[in-house]
């Protein structure tokens, strides 16, 4: 039961950036659930560079962690798949 609450938790991270990055209209469900949680991932990876702590759980900090991974995520893939 608790990997359906992080896929969940990923779709909404997902989502809630590619609204902010204005890709909404181009991702579907599953894109969404796999940025979020690959977002996760990487939030978690930026804040403990930085010296914060990366996802801690199923909380409104962790969620801003992966939304923040899943935007710079999105961003890098964005910024090659341009260059073509």
């Amino acid at each position: 039961m608790n990997w359906i609450v992080w896929i969940i938790f990923g779709a909404l991270a997902g989502w809630i950036a590619s609204i902010i990055m204005k890709k909404n209209k181009r991702m579907g469900a599953i894109a969404n659930i796999v940025v979020g949680i690959l977002g996760a991932f990487i939030g978690g990876y930026i804040m403990e560079f930085f010296g914060a702590q990366g996802v801690t759980g199923f909380n409104f900090y962790s969620f801003f962690v992966a939304v923040l991974g899943a935007v710079v995520l999105l961003w890098v893939v964005g910024f090659f798949t341009r260059r073509r």
